[in-house]
């Protein structure tokens, strides 16, 4: 009957391989460089493109707000900007919720 069943023989484990503890760090430090050309160095460029977009704007400027109000520029202050969204009505926008600019005459058209 023991040709049926057959022996259960311990083995010994096998010797653990001493690997190169570059090869180890290796995945880590690729993940990490993707991370950053995929991730950061992107984000980065597009603050550095609106900080500079911020800094720009004049009296008259035609913008969109992150909110998605279109208005025109009447008033410049060091944080804030007072817009004009239609005749006569006017908000003050903090100049870092200003999403785009528009070209100009953009707005006659709406």
């Amino acid at each position: 009957m023991s040709f049926f069943i057959s022996d259960a023989l311990a083995q010994g484990e096998p010797a653990a391989a001493a690997g190169d503890p570059f090869m180890a760090l290796l995945p880590l430090v690729l993940f990490a460089v993707i991370f950053y050309f995929l991730l950061i160095r992107p984000q980065a460029k597009r603050q550095k493109e609106h900080r500079k977009m911020v800094e720009a704007l004049a009296k008259g400027d035609e913008i969109i707000t992150m909110g998605g109000m279109a208005a025109r520029i009447t008033d410049i202050g060091e944080n804030f900007v007072q817009a004009e969204v239609a005749d006569g009505v006017q908000v003050k926008i903090r100049r870092a919720a200003v999403e785009s600019v528009l070209p100009k005459g953009t707005l006659k058209e709406l």
